[in-house]
């Protein structure tokens, strides 16, 4: 099992901090220098914390299924091999949807070559337990083909799981990451969520607010049904005396690991105490109102709120410039909201969803910021 793309397909991009890729599909026609064209789809950035070595990792993937077609994705790594296994997925699980996801399109459409996507369908939206709902009034993805991309990434998923098993020189029994993606098809978005890290939508309401949409659940440890579940599975769940907040993962009988997050990648010691790797999938239709998603690490959230993280995006002259911004905003408020803990691994995509009027966007944003216009929403799931 291993990457599903070859060299020639492929080219990545490097920059200088490693925790970040750039992917380009040669055969989608992407031509041009891919780091310039990237920067005009998305913005990436990526920050080590004071723990050691930045566990977080984050990926552009163009030309993803169609010519114009994008995966992103931000992978948080923690324990003793976190950094090595958010890298280990980052690389791998792109590919490993796409595969799955061809898969199976080839067997409904008998062999076609293009993913069909509906511009007139029934909204919808499903996670992994299949259930599925309006997500919006407008056209979005049909629930067949959600379905599909819920079938894939949960395959994906449990391929990654196998990938991790046959790392001998990673220790995945108590690291792992958490994974969240975007994959923006025409119009349609999908998104697949697994842990704490989150999906957030920027957009405009019809009276002129800007809005932050959450598109994703954090799957911590303390959510009553993910809790209900791993006691399910005899796993334990509380929280230690200098934090009661926070509650953690342990297992039955010893008073290790404490993992933070319900769902994850690894941290197989958990996996038969209620600890899953299924992700839960949204799907949203594209308006013109809507400006762009931003996918971070926890590092991000748990110091910014989501219409502060969508505010100093709109805030942002350049595109460029946007994930920066925000992990700087972020490694700020560590210093002051947590003096005395050690600042987090931040990490941020914003995947753009308009390709002009940046400048006019950004200063109505910064008008309703300064107005206090700024109000909170969440998509249905």
């Amino acid at each position: 099992m291993g990457i599903c793309a070859s060299s020639e397909q492929l080219e990545q991009v490097l920059e200088a901090d490693e925790s970040i890729v750039y992917v380009k599909d040669e055969q989608g026609g992407m031509g041009g220098v891919m780091e310039g064209g990237a920067r005009k789809v998305a913005s990436l950035f990526s920050q080590r914390g004071k723990k050691g070595a930045n566990q977080d990792s984050v990926i552009l993937c163009q030309g993803f299924g169609m010519e114009d077609g994008v995966f992103c994705g931000v992978f948080d790594g923690h324990g003793r091999c976190g950094q090595f296994i958010s890298k280990l997925v980052r690389d791998y699980l792109p590919f490993m949807i796409l595969k799955h996801r061809n898969a199976l399109f080839l067997a409904a459409d008998d062999g076609g070559d293009d993913l069909v996507f509906s511009d007139s369908s029934p909204s919808s939206s499903t996670d992994s337990s299949g259930k599925s709902g309006d997500s919006s009034p407008q056209p979005s993805v049909t629930a067949q083909m959600l379905e599909e991309w819920r079938e894939a990434c949960t395959n994906a998923f449990t391929d990654m799981e196998g990938e991790l098993k046959l790392q001998a020189n990673i220790d995945c029994a108590f690291s792992g990451t958490t994974a969240v993606c975007a994959i923006k098809q025409g119009k349609d978005l999908i998104i697949a969520n697994l842990g704490d890290s989150r999906a957030v939508l920027a957009t405009m309401s019809e009276t002129g607010y800007l809005k932050a949409v959450q598109l994703t659940v954090d799957h911590k440890a303390g959510v009553p049904q993910e809790a209900a579940r791993i006691k399910s599975c005899e796993g334990r769940v509380f929280g230690l005396k200098d934090e009661p907040g926070v509650m953690r993962v342990w297992l039955p009988v010893e008073n290790s690991p404490g993992l933070a997050m319900s769902r994850s990648l690894g941290d197989f010691s958990l996996k038969r105490y209620g600890v899953i790797s299924t992700p839960q999938l949204t799907a949203h239709r594209v308006t013109g109102a809507d400006l762009f998603i931003v996918l971070a690490s926890d590092g991000v959230w748990d110091v910014l709120s989501n219409e502060e993280v969508v505010s100093i995006v709109c805030a942002t002259p350049r595109k460029q410039h946007a994930s920066k911004a925000v992990v700087q905003a972020a490694v700020q408020r560590w210093k002051t909201k947590f003096p005395t803990s050690r600042v987090d691994d931040c990490s941020a995509v914003c995947l753009f969803l308009r390709d002009q009027s940046w400048g006019n966007a950004a200063a109505a944003a910064a008008a309703a910021k300064a107005a206090c216009k700024v109000t909170p929403a969440r998509a249905q799931s």
